[in-house]
């Protein structure tokens, strides 16, 4: 932990604890020890190997020293302005988000729950809106997507509009190009017989739905229903993936839907894409495209976009997408009146790269 004594932050800086270290929060640890305006007061791991380790050491630094802990009173003791709260699905705990809360930390999290107050568990919403009350704080949730795509972009281009008929957000991702091998192996190479689409559509319906519930609310046009459907795409030839083979026949590319309904008919609609190869035996022509977005608005100014992300380098610069809008909204959730933010509550979001 840092050697800081507790007091007050002075203005315009801000002190930053990171909590959870994976691919993604250890490139956001990067970033807040790299701000010009950040403090890193604590940092937060759950594997007992980092416990001690210096924050530097952990994201490829030189030494902070501040000392990662598996303990929430250290990250407490530590005083910060805003935790960066990273944990994998299976770890959040509302408890720990409380406590944070009301000790006076405001908290900037990737957890897809939080996307829409309204959504939450009753119990859970008024706990933490009770936290943020007591320790006058304030909690926002964002990343790439759900986040950037499904809010901040659409928002920009539905300023356009007078009238929307629908928008639809395709999203692709070319999954060679990513350095996990734990995901790999979890979502490629397997019977197609044997996945459990329904279960995963789910998920991804409530990661996704609860951001376009949101947008829409936002836009005074409420959604009435949000489904999600999901199939997967077979390798027509075996496929060399790292030290991996993904045989013929196996599991090669995932696509889903996610469907915001108004009056009976699709109204936002989110399409993931994730492949290995775009040869697979289903035909697929047309529906997979390289690493990136493709945005399509429909109404009285239509819109036809095209995002490409370079693949150049990819896997180092991939966790940046999500961890760099965290990052970013230190500031904008420090500033907010107590309470859960979404981002339609901030004002907007500009990156400071001093």
């Amino acid at each position: 932990m840092s050697d800081h004594q507790p007091g007050r932050t002075p203005p315009g800086r801000y002190r930053v604890a990171q909590w959870a270290t994976g691919h993604t929060g250890a490139h956001a640890l990067r970033c807040v020890i790299e701000h010009p305006r950040y403090d890193l007061v604590g940092v937060y791991v759950y594997a007992d190997a980092k416990v001690g380790r210096d924050a530097g050491e952990l994201c490829g630094l030189e030494p902070t020293g501040v000392r990662a802990t598996g303990s929430i009173d250290d990250i407490l003791a530590a005083s910060p302005d805003c935790v960066l709260y990273m944990p994998v699905l299976e770890a959040v705990r509302i408890d720990e988000i409380c406590q944070l809360l009301e000790s006076g930390a405001n908290v900037v999290t990737s957890v897809t729950d939080f996307h829409y107050p309204e959504g939450l568990d009753p119990d859970a919403r008024q706990r933490i809106q009770a936290a943020c009350e007591r320790g006058g704080t304030s909690l926002h949730a964002t990343g790439s997507s759900p986040g950037w795509i499904t809010e901040v972009f659409p928002l920009a281009v539905t300023a356009l509009q007078r009238r929307l008929d629908r928008l639809t957000i395709e999203e692709f991702a070319d999954m060679t190009t990513r350095n996990s091998p734990e995901l790999l192996s979890q979502m490629f190479g397997g019977d197609p017989a044997a996945m459990d689409l329904t279960r995963v559509a789910a998920g991804l319906g409530e990661d996704f739905g609860t951001s376009l519930r949101q947008l829409a609310d936002g836009l005074s046009v409420p959604l009435d229903e949000v489904t999600a459907t999901g199939m997967v795409g077979t390798a027509a030839k075996p496929v060399k993936v790292g030290t991996t083979t993904v045989e013929a026949g196996t599991v090669a590319a995932w696509r889903f839907e996610v469907t915001g309904w108004r009056d009976g008919k699709p109204f936002m609609v989110v399409r993931p894409t994730w492949y290995l190869t775009q040869d697979l035996e289903q035909d697929w022509k047309g529906q997979v495209r390289d690493t990136g977005w493709h945005v399509v608005v429909e109404g009285d100014a239509p819109l036809d976009i095209d995002i490409r992300v370079p693949s150049e380098n990819y896997a180092a610069v991939s966790p940046g997408y999500s961890a760099h809008i965290v990052v970013n909204a230190v500031p904008l959730v420090c500033e907010a009146p107590p309470g859960i933010r979404t981002t339609l509550d901030l004002p907007r979001m500009v990156a400071d790269l001093a």
